[in-house]
């Protein structure tokens, strides 16, 4: 079953270079396409193992995690207020609220908050400081000594950026972010009030990555976080599959290929989306399908679906600008160790328009009270202009996957809410 509409490569491309709205089924698109994955379902759940066993000191040093227990996770929430808007019916629609994410409030938080306990469990055990089963111990003034030693590194545009920068000083690590020029203000504030260092580039986020890699590889007690090519990443992200297998059987969703359910997940350099996705179809197969959503003006992802044997290729090559108001998908180029993992995986594509995501910001907030950035609400953008296109099953169900926002500063928020809806039914300029 495709429920994807395909469309001839020169077609898509043609719209890509205009910047124009376009969806489209994943022409590399293969079943099994995990099989000889060097990365499997046992990884995950190893990660999964690494993040309860740090949840204990997660609580001690993150006040907002008292009641989960030191786990960091969202709600899946019903869209019944939405769902009319795109033709859906009532329990057919559902949030995957990683806007509401604990302590970094995006998607993002997942895989950077896995990446540095994982280098702080390494640092502790070449100290002799871990005490099995007792992770609060990296807790103590030893550890932290220990830790105040050594250097978290990354490059972002944002949202990984502020995910590492709080997570390295909560644990007494040292944190340096770069972060591009289309970085938020308040971003870079809070991430320097609580002691990271924040070094801004005036070029795009791969400048920021580039230079970031570059400072670290010449000091041994710097450790780089590579958004482009780390796999401990991208397992920290692919967690999210197992913890939403439990939500799904606690909505009753059942997931089958007969009725499956489709994830639009928001997409910049591919780690989280293409985590996530390496995470569902690991966990579900083919039950679960994922369309990965990025603005006209960063098509990135969907360029290099075009063209897999160019990985170098950038939006500028084609004509597209990288300026978008979801600044965490201001990316010009994909990841290839993502694209390498799950090109072959993903389902399907789309692109949205800056006003279409916009439209989704007021109408979200104005019926559900989701406070979400730009980025944030480009699944729903998505899903508004797949679903007339959409072979589905009565039985589907949707969920649109949200990150950034609940922690917008008012000032910020609010300047958003001036875009008025375009018209009662429909998402806005495409």
């Amino acid at each position: 079953m495709q429920l994807i509409p395909s469309r001839p490569a020169g077609e898509v491309m043609r719209a890509l270079s205009a910047g124009q709205p376009c969806v489209f089924a994943n022409p590399l698109k293969v079943p099994d396409a995990l099989a000889n994955s060097r990365l499997s379902l046992a990884d995950i759940e190893a990660a999964e193992g690494r993040l309860r066993r740090f949840a204990p000191l997660l609580q001690a040093v993150f006040p907002e995690l008292e009641e989960t227990g030191g786990i960091i996770e969202s709600p899946l929430l019903p869209g019944d207020a939405l769902a009319s808007y795109v033709g859906l019916q009532l329990e057919q629609l559902w949030i995957k609220a990683d806007s509401a994410l604990p302590v970094a409030g995006s998607v993002k938080a997942r895989g950077g908050v896995y990446e540095v306990l994982a280098f702080a469990e390494k640092i502790a055990r070449e100290a002799g400081l871990l005490t099995e089963g007792d992770y609060r111990s990296l807790g103590s003034r030893e550890a932290r000594d220990c830790f105040s030693g050594h250097t978290v590194v990354v490059g972002s545009t944002g949202n990984l950026g502020f995910s590492i920068g709080l997570t390295a000083r909560a644990l007494g690590l040292g944190a340096e972010v770069h972060m591009s020029s289309e970085a938020k203000a308040w971003k870079k504030a809070r991430l320097r009030k609580v002691g990271a260092t924040v070094v801004e580039h005036e070029g795009d986020y791969r400048s920021a990555v580039a230079e970031a890699r570059r400072i670290a590889e010449a000091d041994p007690k710097r450790y780089f976080v590579d958004d482009e090519h780390s796999e401990t990443l991208f397992i920290g992200y692919a967690t999210a599959a197992l913890r939403l297998k439990e939500q799904f059987a606690q909505a009753g969703i059942v997931p089958t290929e007969e009725a499956p359910v489709v994830v639009f997940l928001p997409c910049g350099v591919g780690g989280a989306p293409g985590g996530i996705t390496f995470g569902l179809k690991a966990v579900f197969g083919e039950a679960v399908k994922t369309v990965l959503v990025q603005p006209v003006e960063a098509p990135c992802f969907l360029l290099r679906a075009l063209r897999p044997d160019e990985p170098d290729i950038t939006v500028y090559d084609i004509g597209r600008t990288n300026r978008t108001v979801a600044d965490g998908m201001a990316v010009p180029c994909v990841s290839d160790l993502v694209f390498q993992l799950v090109g072959k995986a993903v389902d399907g594509f789309v692109s949205v328009s800056d006003p279409a995501m916009l439209d989704w910001v007021n109408r979200t907030w104005r019926d559900m009270e989701l406070r979400l950035e730009p980025s944030g609400a480009a699944g729903f953008a998505a899903l508004e202009r797949v679903l007339p296109e959409m072979e589905r099953p009565a039985r589907a169900r949707f969920v649109v996957w949200t990150t950034g926002g609940a922690m917008l500063p008012d000032d910020e928020f609010e300047p958003l809410l001036t875009t008025s809806l375009s018209s009662a039914g429909t998402g806005g300029a495409r």
